[in-house]
């Protein structure tokens, strides 16, 4: 893992996260308590400021940045899956966002939606609650159920589990 300032931006990293091997984490980067960064995850805050909530997964190969005075903010209990891409936007609380889908500069996915894999929601959209996206473009398929919001919360304890079980240093 690589963890390094631009300029004088260091990411502050709480003490209960995980940063896996490979992973890069460069720049004004707050990654709050219990985050798990999976293997080879960049996450780069040069242009702007990434902000990662608690218990929050970040899996494998996904790449976080940002645009000129445009931030990424991703907040607490979201899963972002394998290559993912999430760019100069923000994920509110409890989102799940789908493999290899993509995130672009200004888009907001709100609280309890899910952006299926694949996807890409374009620029300044916006992915209303509890609502599910599927397509590229992104289009709105329909409400989700309880059980489906459900089953994303269980997504998260299961994470917050096995960082636990691989017991590697930060």
């Amino acid at each position: 893992m690589i963890i390094s300032a631009y300029k004088d931006k260091i990411p502050n990293i709480q003490e209960s996260a995980k940063i896996f091997d490979g992973a890069v984490v460069v720049g004004d980067v707050l990654i709050h308590e219990s985050v798990s960064i999976w293997y080879n995850t960049t996450i780069r805050g040069d242009m702007a400021r990434v902000e990662i909530g608690k218990y929050t997964n970040i899996q494998d190969n996904a790449v976080i940045h940002t645009n000129t005075n445009l931030p990424t903010i991703i907040g607490h209990s979201v899963t972002v899956g394998h290559s993912a891409i999430i760019h100069a936007a923000t994920v509110k609380d409890h989102a799940l966002i789908g493999m290899g889908s993509i995130i672009l500069d200004g888009a907001v996915i709100s609280e309890y939606a899910m952006v299926g894999a694949g996807c890409l929601v374009p620029p300044g959209k916006i992915v209303p609650p509890r609502t599910l996206v599927l397509g590229n473009p992104m289009r709105i398929v329909r409400e989700l159920t309880d059980e489906e919001i459900s089953n994303n919360n269980d997504n998260i304890n299961h994470y917050l589990l096995l960082m636990k079980e691989y017991g590697l240093p930060k």
